[in-house]
């Protein structure tokens, strides 16, 4: 069986962060990039891990499809082989007085179009929120449709734009602003988010994982 984990980026994963980081963003970030962020309080840098093999032991009685605090590794039995594992997905925001900016989000290649970037959003403006930030800001290129689509399902608008942004292409970046994760009605709307994320999944060969689910 497939799983797959959300989880804080650990040192041991910094080599498969920066692989994954060629492959969403041609090297957005360099390995002494990421450890800083590692490092930062005022950071929050979350990856998706895949991994198959013999089911964990499950702990609790019911199953939960999202958590951004999952433990850093799924140990298998013992006398089984190691679990393959492999990142495919990764976020990140900085904490800026009231604002959380997220800076990256991105999924493999092979594994876009499967809920994954809704995952990872959902999971940094839960941090967000948690951080007790106001607001939520971010860049997204112009041209980029799919990404401004998964904004604006979070409530993502757009409140300005940055000319010529992006060195590769020389293209505009749309500035896309999301408030209110104070009010009083946002654990609702995370709740809402959760479950719905959850319901994408439940019906895929793929498990999403928290910490409490894994045994070891």
């Amino acid at each position: 069986m497939t799983f797959l984990q959300l989880q804080p980026l650990t040192a041991e994963q910094l080599l498969a962060v920066v692989e994954l980081d060629q492959l969403c963003f041609g090297q957005l970030w360099t390995l002494d990039g990421y450890k800083r962020e590692l490092e930062s309080p005022n950071s929050d840098l979350l990856v998706i891990e895949e991994f198959s093999g013999k089911e964990p032991e499950v702990i609790g009685q019911s199953t939960q499809y999202v958590g951004e605090n999952a433990a850093p590794t799924a140990l298998s039995p013992e006398g089984d082989p190691p679990l393959e594992r492999s990142l495919v997905g990764i976020g990140c925001l900085w904490a800026i007085l009231e604002e959380a900016h997220i800076t990256i989000l991105g999924v493999h290649p092979n594994y876009r179009g499967q809920g994954l970037g809704q995952a990872l959003l959902y999971a940094l403006l839960k941090k967000a929120w948690k951080r007790r930030l106001e607001w939520a800001t971010l860049e997204v290129r112009a041209s980029n449709r799919p990404a401004q689509s998964l904004y604006e399902k979070f409530g993502f608008q757009e409140v300005g734009r940055r000319r010529r942004y992006y060195k590769d292409t020389g293209e505009d970046a749309l500035i896309l602003w999301r408030s209110g994760l104070q009010a009083p009605e946002f654990p609702q709307t995370l709740s809402d988010w959760h479950s719905s994320i959850g319901d994408r999944f439940r019906y895929s060969h793929r498990q999403f994982l928290e910490a409490d689910e894994v045994k070891g």
